[in-house]
């Protein structure tokens, strides 16, 4: 009896300090929400937190959160939380898809979304250019590098008069704490980190700052926070594309049909500037546009992204070197649409901060690279925008606190497994990096590997949960390159 009293001791000041804890985390009162893309009844709350973490009785924001509740009753304790990518998309917009792809989650955990300041609904930092009418605009407009610059420095102003508008003050780490303070406002001892493109740069971050807050982390196209987006998008969009060109010359069908395929893209972007005819995407009707080397680019990246839209690419390509440029045109446009669901003024002030600011890490040699990654555009941006502080820690990678999968397409063409390879080494013996072949930017979007990644954060024992089989997307092939319909299978003329 007497052996017991110490540990009663310690279970009494456990439970006063939870209670404490209860006590003193904010109020996150929830309420029945509805979300796009969700057949049923979801929980939505707002938390208040500082605009500026060095003053928390200042300016308030809210923090916007949507709770997919677990079907269970007896549901276990460790909630789901997702980290959207971007920088600047919103992790409450992206809800249903999430929710319904992750149904398996869901049994027993709630899934938690959370806003990050800057995105979506907490204290926004939106440009025009972002809205989904901005697909209305003519395509002369949108497709204008100069134009584009123009409108970015016009919107820096504009939010910079924004109640909320100190863009110092939406770096990672500071978003972070906010989703902490989310995570201690609902009761929640440990999360489950879901991370997508620069989500995994968040849950970095997060488990950096607050590493026994995880218990599994999950991240899907890795960006490390050294990583300058810019320079680094232009290595790993050339090396997309040399592997596009690689994959078509091996493939006999589509190396006899586009043969010049390796010299057709610098060729297009010899002769231009130039001015083409292309049908606007929603209303159809044939508008006259100029295109710069940027706006040809930009056209090229995007299907990139997608391995399906990839292997379009040189048939698309062919048909503009014949002056027809609307095929390229409807494949860039079928990953994104208008704004992309990017807040602009979130994405600068997180980029400008981490990869450009002046505690980032030095560039690596410029590379001779066709796809350029767009620095220009971002240096010529980030030149005036206003820059947070980075601490030095922000840049480094501890041994991960708790068992993490980290996910690679070797297709990727913005984060592909060579940023992986680094993060994994820097996490240790807990981290695993799985290396899927043929898959672009997103592993998750394979249904075998949602559920190889639902396995690994329902199953208890953190070793089994590491070791569970996750190469059922092993032998996924490249898709087949497009032939038009009644094209001729030989070269073309």
């Amino acid at each position: 009896m007497p052996r017991a009293a110490p540990v009663l001791s310690k279970l009494l000041l456990s439970w006063l300090a939870a209670i404490g804890a209860a006590q003193a985390a904010p109020a996150l009162a929830l309420s029945p929400c509805w979300l796009k893309g969700w057949p049923r009844a979801a929980q939505c709350g707002v938390l208040q937190r500082p605009l500026d973490p060095a003053t928390p009785q200042g300016r308030q924001i809210d923090i916007h959160v949507a709770v997919v509740p677990a079907l269970a009753r007896n549901k276990a304790p460790d909630a789901v939380f997702f980290f959207a990518g971007g920088p600047g998309q919103s992790a409450i917009d992206l809800a249903g898809p999430l929710a319904a792809a992750h149904a398996r989650l869901q049994q027993r955990r709630d899934l938690v979304f959370v806003d990050q300041r800057g995105t979506g609904r907490s204290a926004p930092l939106t440009c025009p250019d972002d809205g989904e009418r901005a697909v209305l605009q003519p395509l002369a407009e949108r497709g204008d590098s100069i134009q584009r610059l123009a409108r970015l420095q016009a919107c820096r102003t504009a939010l910079q008069a924004l109640p909320h508008g100190d863009l110092r003050l939406y770096t990672t780490d500071v978003a972070m704490a906010d989703v902490d303070a989310v995570r201690q406002a609902l009761g929640v001892a440990r999360i489950n980190a879901i991370g997508m493109s620069y989500g995994t740069r968040a849950v970095l971050s997060y488990q950096r700052q607050f590493p026994q807050a995880v218990r599994r982390a999950v991240l899907d196209g890795v960006v490390p926070p050294d990583m300058r987006l810019p320079d680094a998008a232009a290595v790993d969009n050339q090396a997309a594309w040399d592997a596009l060109l690689r994959a078509c010359a091996d493939d006999a069908a589509c190396a006899r049909r586009h043969p010049d395929l390796a010299t057709r893209l610098p060729a297009l972007l010899q002769s231009l500037p130039r001015t083409v005819d292309l049908p606007h995407p929603v209303s159809g009707h044939i508008e006259r546009v100029p295109l710069d080397r940027e706006a040809v680019l930009g056209l090229v990246r995007a299907p990139l992204y997608s391995p399906a839209l990839a292997a379009g690419l040189p048939a698309a390509l062919a048909e503009a070197a014949d002056g027809r440029w609307a095929p390229l045109a409807a494949l860039a446009q079928l990953l994104g649409g208008g704004g992309g669901g990017i807040a602009t003024g979130q994405h600068f002030s997180v980029v400008c901060a981490e990869d450009l600011g002046s505690g980032a890490p030095a560039p690596s040699p410029a590379a001779s690279a066709v796809l350029d990654g767009q620095a220009a555009l971002y240096r010529s941006v980030c030149a005036d925008w206003p820059r947070g502080r980075v601490d030095a820690a922000f840049y480094t990678v501890p041994p991960a606190p708790a068992p993490a999968w980290l996910l690679s397409g070797t297709l990727d063409p913005v984060t592909p497994p060579r940023h992986g390879a680094r993060v994994a080494a820097a996490l240790g013996v807990r981290a695993r990096h799985l290396i899927v072949p043929n898959v672009g930017h997103g592993v998750l979007t394979q249904a075998c590997l949602r559920e190889a990644v639902a396995r690994f954060i329902t199953t208890d024992d953190d070793a089994q949960a590491l070791a569970q089989p996750a190469d059922c997307a092993a032998a996924l092939p490249r898709p087949l390159f497009f032939v038009p319909p009644g094209a001729a299978s030989g070269a073309r003329p």
